[in-house]
């Protein structure tokens, strides 16, 4: 059985891909078209994903882990948006050629992230609640981690109606706690430090030691 200390890594890993929107509107997004249960289905089939990729954790190796949910991660999360918001200030002053950069090495990293950090089963389950309005445009999906001793840890996620449909635009742990609060600092900070090209060798080295194992 996980005992609670793995359970909250399991957790913490699931936000660690997302980012504090704080006061981004989210009144630009494209009408909503579907019904509140197609982000809860999107949800649903990225646990599906994750889930089978655990069970076959070892089989897979980090690198195989890695390729399996790059397109996962893609097609669930909106990592344009998050990237751009991440990226402060230094997002309207980089080329297009850097902002594509950065996308790319964000993406990367939240793959990788995912690769490295669920790398085992232990009777894991997920439950999705439908989605709920969430103004003025957005929706936020409620879910729980079960974890292999019957121990829940809340997971929340708002999700907007971005380019191929609803996709995460953050993550709230315990329902109400980002993990990614500090990631807007961080990424900021190594834009005003050395440009957004520092920004995407980071990203790009942590990917390189996370599928390392280091």
């Amino acid at each position: 059985m996980m005992t609670g200390r793995i359970g909250r890594k399991f957790a913490a890993a699931l936000a660690l891909c997302a980012l504090v929107l704080g006061g981004w509107a989210l009144a630009g997004a494209a009408p909503a078209r579907a019904q509140g249960a197609e982000p809860a289905a999107r949800i649903s089939a990225f646990y599906t994903a994750l889930l089978d990729t655990m069970k076959r954790a070892k089989q897979l190796g980090p690198r195989g882990r890695y390729e399996k949910l790059a397109p996962v991660v893609m097609s669930t999360f909106d990592v344009a948006g998050m990237t751009r918001v991440a990226a402060g200030p230094g997002w309207e002053r980089a080329t297009s050629d850097q902002q594509a950069a950065m996308i790319d090495a964000f993406w990367r990293m939240m793959t990788a992230t995912y690769a490295s950090r669920f790398d085992d089963f232990a009777g894991e389950n997920f439950e999705v609640s439908p989605a709920v309005d969430q103004p003025p445009a957005a929706k936020l999906v409620r879910t729980r981690l079960i974890l292999g001793n019957g121990k829940t840890v809340a997971l929340s996620y708002l999700m907007r109606n971005a380019a191929g449909g609803w996709k995460i635009a953050d993550v709230y742990l315990d329902g109400t706690i980002s993990e990614l609060a500090a990631r807007r600092a961080e990424f900021s900070s190594i834009i005003r430090s050395g440009g957004p090209d520092a920004l995407v060798s980071s990203l790009r080295q942590k990917v390189d030691k996370l599928l390392a194992g280091t």
